[in-house]
């Protein structure tokens, strides 16, 4: 859609383009309700992966068709985030800029709003709630519980939105990891709740003002069901008085050994890893052969060291380079995108897809992270359970510790933002936190350290159930029974269960074939740079790619007269009028374009 026709035909053409989308029946729910409210705040707790952007956007193109507000602001935690907001309103008919800094006051003429993140209102909410309140304006407050990720994002978002005419809030995952974070915008009530240790009492609890939950999606094909297959093995490593302590991952007696165990796990220089990264491929691999052709699977690494790691050991085992993501690497937005319209098998990051990132042809997940807490459980969850059809699943592969059990087998459950009084007892909040970083004794010797851990299929979790599929009493199973597995209603859990097993022994045979048949170096084959998409169309990305033109023009031109570059911008202003680049229109910048092309 043309970012600079008239409000009334731009009105039109986002009615017709929101009109002729069909809506899952959730979504139109949730707008008939917010019609009848018309409400300042209005909070949506929808499931990952059921279509949160979609009624989003449904809603913020209503308002601007009716005129209620005219500008829309979404905030979202990360900057990938920000192109895939931007190029969902493009399909909407929405025109807003994902490329709005700090340092560029007004929003573009020609849009309708703009895209920015949580740390950039944290920058500067003065001047965000300067832009909110400019003209009656949407804000649109993705994931929001990122607003009580410490007190400054929670204040800069209050700050800068405060006073907006309308705000919608969402999230799929409405509930804290410290219990005295309160997030903006959010209503609370007081309720009674029950800890894990059996002791009670009064805390806060969020009220959503629509919710849709993991079960009602399930129910309505929105989302895969998913089959969490639990690996165990035993564990070897060295504690600070210099012991050699062995444990099995699920039978671990202390906390303190389990986390030892699972740390152990978790060291790329095992065989656990591997293992569980070849079955993870075998599962890709049935995938890909049983419906699913462009299967993928996500490796959640605990840090950019372990990630690395990881990448050579998916080359090594898989004979294939997988997508390596850091959020350190400029190239990281591209990567995501990379991977999700194409056809790569794997891709290994940290954090960076861990929520919001849309990458609906990812089925298989392999948890390889220390990260425990409910809601990085179910945010990375979330990114393989995205249906597009039927009879598709996503398997999860994870450590058999039982933090990680117990949020498996609570995945069905409603959650809710509780907030008991906050726990004051040492070591409360253990479970809370990342595994504790490996440490070393002043003269360098560490205190901890990793020799060696195996892995072994433990069993599927089913229903809160653990199925082994060892002296169940399951159907024996014919070899033609693979192609069902993970189909609902095909293979009971006892069967699938049996299957995994049987297909963890092959996989014990093949690991121990390439044990040997590693590189020193552990090289990766490199990555080819796939040529940027053509963005024609994109009115933001039209934007942004003049003004990168623009800039190399101005080079150009300095260079050519011997003039300094502010001086060229300062002549190509007064050429062409209008706002500084950064906040130009489209057709200012196509003028400017064309004004240095004359001057060379």
């Amino acid at each position: 859609m043309d970012p600079d026709m008239g409000s009334a035909a731009r009105a039109e053409a986002v009615a017709s383009q929101t009109t002729s989308r069909p809506l899952r029946a959730w979504q139109q729910a949730a707008l008939t309700r917010y019609e009848e409210q018309s409400p300042k705040d209005f909070l949506v707790t929808a499931t990952p992966g059921a279509g949160k952007t979609t009624f989003a956007l449904t809603l913020a193109a209503r308002l601007l068709q009716r005129r209620e507000v005219a500008r829309v602001v979404v905030v979202c935690p990360t900057d990938h985030l920000r192109l895939q907001w931007a190029d969902a309103a493009d399909r909407m008919g929405i025109v807003l800029d994902p490329g709005l800094t700090n340092a560029v006051g007004p929003v573009r003429a020609g849009t309708q709003g703009y895209v920015t993140t949580y740390a950039q209102v944290a920058g500067k909410p003065m001047l965000h709630a300067a832009r909110s309140t400019a003209v009656k304006s949407l804000v649109i407050l993705d994931e929001v519980h990122h607003a009580g990720d410490g007190l400054s994002w929670g204040e800069a978002a209050a700050d800068a939105f405060g006073m907006a005419a309308r705000r919608l809030c969402l999230t799929g995952t409405p509930f804290r990891t410290k219990p005295d974070e309160r997030i903006p915008f959010v209503r609370y009530e007081e309720d009674s709740f029950e800890g894990d240790d059996g002791s009670g009492g009064v805390g806060l609890v969020s009220r959503a003002d629509y919710t849709y939950g993991y079960k009602e999606a399930l129910a309505d094909s929105v989302v895969r069901p998913v089959v969490f297959a639990a690996y165990t093995g035993t564990s070897r490593w060295r504690n600070s008085a210099g012991e050699v302590v062995a444990a099995s991952l699920s039978e671990a007696g202390t906390r303190s050994v389990e986390m030892a165990a699972w740390r152990t796990a978790l060291d790329p220089k095992g065989q656990w890893v591997p293992h569980v990264i070849a079955a993870m491929d075998d599962r890709i691999t049935h995938l890909r052969q049983h419906g699913m052709p462009d299967a993928a699977g996500l490796i959640l690494a605990s840090d950019q060291d372990d990630a690395r790691a990881y990448a050579k050991i998916v080359r090594r085992v898989t004979g294939k380079a997988p997508e390596l993501i850091l959020s350190d690497d400029p190239k990281a937005s591209k990567k995501i995108e990379r991977f999700a319209e194409g056809s790569a098998r794997i891709a290994v990051c940290v954090r960076m897809i861990s929520e919001g990132v849309d990458v609906p042809r990812a089925a298989v997940l392999a948890w390889m992270t220390s990260y425990r807490t409910p809601l990085f459980f179910a945010q990375a969850v979330g990114r393989v359970v995205r249906a597009r059809g039927p009879h598709e699943t996503a398997t999860v592969f994870l450590p058999a510790v039982r933090p990680l059990l117990g949020l498996a087998a609570t995945m069905e459950e409603q959650r809710n933002h509780v907030m008991p009084p906050p726990k004051t007892v040492e070591g409360d909040e253990l479970d809370l936190e990342p595994l504790p970083p490996k440490e070393k004794d002043p003269d360098g010797v560490p205190k901890w350290e990793a020799l060696e851990a195996d892995a072994r299929f433990a069993h599927v979790l089913h229903g809160g159930t653990a199925h082994t599929g060892e002296g169940s009493g399951a159907v024996a199973l014919a070899p033609e029974d693979d192609d069902f597995l993970g189909i609902p209603g095909l293979l009971t859990a006892e069967q699938t269960a049996e299957l995994l097993s049987r297909r963890d022994e092959e996989l014990r045979v093949r690991i121990a074939s390439r044990r040997h048949s590693d590189d020193e170096d552990g090289g990766l084959f490199p990555v080819e740079d796939h040529p940027d998409e053509d963005d024609a169309g994109r009115s933001w990305r039209d934007a942004a790619e003049l003004r990168r033109e623009i800039n190399r023009l101005v080079s150009r031109v300095s260079a050519k007269t011997s003039t300094p570059h502010a001086v060229v911008h300062t002549q190509l202003r007064q050429h062409v009028p209008g706002p500084p680049s950064a906040s130009a229109s489209v057709d200012v910048l196509r003028a400017r374009r064309e004004r240095l092309r004359t001057m060379l």
